[in-house]
């Protein structure tokens, strides 16, 4: 274990890459998380409407958002493979991609009442959810073009000027969400409206921020990030023939999770906004290891890129350790201080009595967190392994069939049919989780990825390099 920190590939390179966007992910976890706070103080319709309609926001940036995100992968393994001049050319086939997704959020908001008529909340909460969707989605192409201008630095292992971005952001965001959400100095109360008015502001600050940085004069003479912006037929049907199965994977994932937010709005006001807290907290735990996701990637494709699987074999080996290591803390953190979190959720207009009930309903659900969060450790490693290499059509095809016959249908059939209630639906959800991380770490072990390769399998010729050294900026 000691000799592993030194070794390539191992705890010291993973941590190198992986924390800056550890780093990063917390930053965007504490955005949302005092987002979250702040509405559940403001009111409990506010956090009621918040996650069900973020979380339906999402879903639609979602499949746009693992698209783009496919581009790190490209600039992983031409990073390895040493062709740094193609860097630019795949970054720009998804900004391509990034502006066509933004035309179309932008006309879904016009479709948010319908949408949320057909959910069937509470009226009151339903209005708000509108409004919260509305924006969110009117600015979700700038979520898009962030990920994909992110992957310049994250596919080549600059993982820290990507963090400092994001943190950036999150300075932007956390004080003028508390100021817009709350009506503080210049700023009339605009409540959950200027909750999505602060994210947008900050998606904004980090994409300016990625373009200077992307487009500066070393950047455009090393890897061709101003020439390379013309739109490559081959290359955009590269990225979407790997691509397009990682958005929908990505997609499927935030349906099921989508639907059992919204399943759980139908047990009723204190279940959904009981679990609405719960679920606030859990992307505690999730979030940051997302970070360790892209970063095992990054090493995979980088190892694939250069013909070396075994390295990236003993980096996922080292991201599986370290990501257990955190799981370990967070669960006996959600275990042992399950009420303390929950009650940085209380509303204002609460007294400590009427927070009891969700306090007595809350504390069990941590409980599931802590169980499944293990088995998301393994999804969130593997998966990063295999989608690294290219595997992302049985990706795709693992999450459509567990989301639909683990999660969906039982969940359905549970609230709808059945009515036995929000331990039940719990229970599922676990199950769901953990059937994901044991799919991923199987399919891994058969090392069909080692063979895989998502750009061209002949080197380019030589002047592709430009005669350039690829300097980091």
């Amino acid at each position: 274990m000691i000799s592993r920190w030194s070794r390539p590939n191992g705890y010291r390179d993973v941590l190198a890459i992986s924390l800056p966007l550890v780093a990063s992910m917390g930053s965007l976890t504490l955005m949302q998380f005092t987002d979250r706070m702040f509405l559940a103080n403001y009111s409990v319709d506010a956090i009621s409407a918040a996650l069900p309609a973020g979380i339906a926001s999402f879903l639609f940036i979602s499949f746009f958002m693992g698209v783009g995100d496919y581009v790190n992968a490209f600039v992983a393994q031409y990073t390895g493979a040493r062709l740094p001049r193609r860097v630019g050319a795949a970054l720009w086939q998804g900004i391509h991609f990034a502006l066509g997704s933004t035309v179309f959020l932008a006309g879904l908001s016009l479709a948010s009442e319908p949408l949320f008529n057909l959910v069937g909340h509470p009226p009151g909460v339903r209005q708000l959810e509108v409004v919260y969707f509305r924006i969110l989605t009117l600015g979700g192409g700038l979520v898009v073009a962030s990920s994909v201008l992110a992957c310049f630095y994250t596919g080549r292992g600059l993982t820290r000027m990507v963090m400092l971005v994001h943190v950036a952001g999150a300075a932007v965001n956390i004080p003028l969400d508390y100021c817009l959400i709350n009506g503080i100095g210049p700023f009339p109360p605009l409540g959950i409206v200027g909750a999505g008015i602060a994210t947008v502001a900050a998606s904004a600050v980090i994409v300016v921020l990625l373009c200077l940085l992307v487009f500066s004069a070393p950047n455009r003479a090393a890897f061709a990030t101003w020439e390379g912006r013309s739109f490559d037929r081959t290359l955009f049907e590269r990225l979407m023939r790997y691509g397009l199965p990682s958005g929908t994977q990505f997609f499927l994932e935030i349906f099921a999770f989508t639907f059992f937010a919204q399943m759980l709005g139908r047990l009723g006001e204190l279940e959904m906004a009981t679990s609405n807290i719960v679920l606030s907290i859990e992307t505690l735990s999730f979030l940051p290891m997302v970070g360790l996701h892209i970063g095992n990637a990054t090493l995979v494709g980088q190892a694939i890129g250069s013909h070396r699987p075994r390295d990236g074999m003993y980096a996922t080996t080292s991201a599986l350790h370290i990501t257990l290591l955190y799981m370990v803390l967070v669960a006996a953190t959600f275990v042992f201080f399950a009420d303390p979190l929950l009650r940085l959720f209380k509303p204002r207009d609460y007294s400590d009595a009427q927070y009891m009930e969700i306090l007595v309903l809350g504390v069990p659900l941590m409980r599931f967190v802590a169980v499944y969060c293990f088995f998301d450790a393994l999804n969130l490693v593997f998966s990063g392994a295999i989608k690294g290499a290219g595997d992302t059509r049985f990706i795709m095809k693992t999450v459509a069939a567990l989301s639909a016959g683990v999660m969906i249908l039982p969940i359905y059939l549970a609230v709808e049919v059945l009515e036995t209630g929000i331990f039940t639906a719990w229970i599922i959800f676990t199950l769901y989780v953990c059937s994901l991380g044991v799919a991923f770490m199987l399919r891994y072990r058969q090392g069909i990825w080692k063979t895989m390769r998502v750009i061209e399998p002949v080197p380019l010729p030589p002047l592709d390099t430009g005669g350039k050294t690829a300097v980091p900026g």
